[in-house]
């Protein structure tokens, strides 16, 4: 269940960045090493990765990762506001039904914060509401052996490259 939790955790924070016909689009983000820590109420640590970017890969994370959220998402819409941007999603990942509303503030160079309020319905295991933040801070170039896609999980033992969508896209199949 923590995979689970942590997987789907990425893929939100990746899904957050997809733009979508008819709405705004986010901001690419300064190119380099982007630390995002999430930090979700309730008995769950905070946890934190690191992203390694470019305009690029920004840009192509909407042509990589978008079959994927039309598989999952049945809604993902994305508004400016006066503060920054909300965007509203309704997807499935692993048998979890989530409906959420995120609120995105910052100047994508330096650091920007995503609150996202979630309800989520499991079969019989329940409906749960949660509030997760991802605060996320510019530390600067991509570390040696780091190329622009890498997500470096907590500890450093899983890593992951966003333009590799099959693998992706299998770690969130609901067998596993």
């Amino acid at each position: 269940m923590t995979r689970q939790l942590l997987l789907f955790c990425v893929s939100c924070s990746l899904l957050a960045w997809l733009p979508t016909a008819g709405a705004d689009e986010l901001p690419l983000r300064k190119p380099g090493l982007w630390e995002m820590k999430v930090v979700k109420t309730g008995p769950t640590p905070e946890m934190a990765m690191q992203h390694c970017t470019d305009a690029a890969t920004d840009h192509d994370m909407s042509n990589t990762v978008s079959p994927l959220a039309k598989q999952i998402c049945s809604k993902q819409d994305i508004q400016k506001t006066a503060t920054g941007y909300t965007i509203d999603s309704v997807c499935t990942v692993g048998g979890v039904s989530m409906t959420s509303h995120s609120d995105i503030v910052g100047d994508f160079d330096a650091a920007y914060t995503v609150t996202t309020t979630a309800h989520s319905e499991r079969g019989v295991a329940g409906i749960h509401d949660t509030i997760t933040k991802i605060e996320a801070r510019w530390l600067g170039a991509c570390k040696p052996g780091q190329k622009p896609g890498d997500i470096i999980m907590p500890g450093g033992g899983f890593k992951l490259n966003v333009k590799d969508a099959e693998k992706l896209k299998g770690l969130l199949s609901p067998s596993r």
